[in-house]
C-alpha cells in the first residue's frame, strides 16, 4: 500500500463512517479502483484507522463525556447486543463480507428505507440523547445488530433505531456517534490481536501508514460530522437515501460488467 492509497482510504473512512451510507461500500469501490490487494496489513489498516475517527467524536463532544456515569452505562448497554451477536456469528459474517453483491443490495435496500424514514418517525419527543432510558439504549443496540450485514451501515441502523425510540434526527445521529466509540475500539482491539496471533508484525513504513491514516481520518471525520448534522437538521435523510441507491447501483453495475471486486 502506498501513502497515496492510504490517504484515499482514510478520507473515505473519515467521510463515511458516521454517515448512513456504509463505509464498507465505499471501501469496495475505492480499493477496486486503486487495485489494492487485500493483504493482512491492508485489512488491519481499514479497521485501525477508525481510531482516528473515534478521536474526532471525543474532540467534538468532549463535554458530553463529563456529565454523568449513566451516559457511559447506556453506551455499554447499547453495545452489548451487536458485540455478542458479532462473536457468535463471526464466521457467517465473514462469508457475507466476501460478497460484494450482498453489500450492494443492502446499500440499495437501506437507501430506500432512508427515503421514507423522516415520514415514518416524524413525532420525536426526545431532543437530547442524554435523556434516553436504558431500555431505549438496549433497543437501539439491537438495531445496530443489522449492521453486521455488510452494506447496511452501522450509522444508518443505529440512527433509524434511535428514531423509532422517538429521538429527534439530531439526537439520534449524536447517539450513533457516541455508540461508535466502544464498537470501534472493540473491533480495532480484536483485529490487532488477530493480526499478531497470526504471526504478523509491522514494518516501519506500515507504522507510518497507520499514523498518516489516523491523522487524515481524524481531520476528515470532524468535517464530515459537522456537515452531516447541518444537512440532517435542515433536510433530513432523503439525500443520503438516494446517494446509497446510486452507490449500490454502481457496485452492481461493476459486478455485472465483470469487474472483480474484493472487500478489503
Amino acid at each position: 500500500m502506498s501513502y497515496f492509497e492510504a490517504i484515499i482510504l482514510a478520507i473515505l473512512e473519515g467521510l463515511t463512517e458516521f454517515l448512513p451510507v456504509s463505509s464498507t461500500g465505499h471501501m469496495i469501490i475505492g480499493s477496486a479502483l486503486m487495485g489494492i490487494e487485500p493483504s493482512p496489513f491492508v485489512k488491519l489498516f481499514t479497521i485501525v484507522i477508525q481510531l482516528g475517527t473515534i478521536l474526532s467524536v471525543l474532540v467534538l463532544y468532549w463535554k458530553r463525556f463529563f456529565k454523568s456515569m449513566d451516559f457511559y452505562y447506556k453506551l455499554v448497554v447499547a453495545a452489548i447486543p451487536a458485540s455478542i451477536l458479532g462473536l457468535l456469528l463471526n464466521d457467517f459474517i465473514d462469508s457475507l463480507l466476501e460478497s460484494p453483491l450482498t453489500v450492494a443490495i443492502m446499500l440499495v435496500v437501506g437507501g430506500v428505507i432512508l427515503l421514507f424514514v423522516d415520514v415514518w418517525f416524524n413525532k420525536p419527543t426526545v431532543e437530547d440523547s442524554d435523556k434516553i432510558t436504558f431500555k431505549q439504549a438496549f433497543i437501539i443496540g439491537c438495531y445496530q445488530c443489522l449492521a453486521l450485514i455488510p452494506g447496511t451501515s452501522r450509522s444508518a441502523s443505529t440512527i433509524v433505531g434511535a428514531m423509532t425510540q422517538r429521538l429527534t434526527r439530531k439526537a439520534a445521529a449524536e447517539f450513533s456517534f457516541f455508540l461508535a466509540i466502544p464498537m470501534m475500539l472493540g473491533a480495532s482491539l480484536v483485529k490487532l490481536l488477530k493480526f499478531f496471533k497470526e504471526g504478523h508484525s509491522f514494518s516501519g513504513q506500515e507504522i507510518n501508514l497507520l499514523i498518516v491514516g489516523n491523522v487524515v481520518g481524524f481531520i476528515v471525520a470532524i468535517i464530515a460530522i459537522k456537515t452531516f448534522i447541518d444537512i440532517l437538521t435542515k433536510y433530513g435523510f432523503k439525500a443520503f437515501g438516494w446517494y446509497r441507491i446510486i452507490v449500490g447501483g454502481i457496485i452492481i453495475a461493476m459486478l455485472l460488467s465483470g469487474h472483480s471486486l474484493q472487500i478489503i
